[in-house]
């Protein structure tokens, strides 16, 4: 019994810890709350069947991203879009966006799936090119090319100006 009460104690610290930022991890790819709320339930259930042993905290913050990704992917092919919730809906349901926040969440959610990952875990989690390249399994050039596209993309959709920043 005590190992069961020890598995629940790390298993809620662990969605203490991580639970809001792979339900937004999930949320942007998904674009549906109830779908990415099954997702995260999903890489936590394969946190407890498992139950790796990580090197370090970024190792384990880094595993659970790459399961995020992964699981996403499957339900994709799982579903393949069938419980897709449009745009418009999305921003509906985010009532605490301001409008240019929503205008920017709709300027993001438009981008192609593999610019989406990319600035997701770049501008909102914070994790460098080198992470990314790392996290995605994509070579670091690569990323930066992401990036650099994708902000020229979101340039063009939001009226931006030329210039760099």
């Amino acid at each position: 019994m005590i190992k069961a009460d020890t598995d629940q104690q790390e298993l809620q610290l662990k969605i203490d810890e991580y639970g809001d930022m792979l339900f937004r991890l999930c949320y942007v790819r998904l674009q549906n709350v109830q779908d990415a709320e099954d997702v995260v339930q999903e890489v936590f259930y394969q946190y407890l069947k498992s139950l790796p042993d990580f090197q370090s905290q970024e190792h384990e913050k880094a595993w659970f991203i790459r399961v995020t990704i992964n699981a996403c992917r499957d339900f994709f092919k799982d579903f393949f879009r069938s419980h897709m919730v449009p745009l418009e809906e999305l921003i509906h349901q985010q009532e605490e966006l301001t409008p240019d926040n929503s205008e920017v969440l709709e300027a993001v959610l438009s981008l192609p799936e593999k610019y989406r990952e990319a600035v997701y875990l770049y501008y909102y989690e914070g994790y460098t090119a080198v992470e990314i390249a790392h996290i995605l399994k994509k070579n670091k050039n690569t990323v930066y090319t992401l990036l650099t596209r994708s902000k020229q993309l979101l340039r063009e959709r939001l009226g931006g100006d030329d210039c760099e920043t």
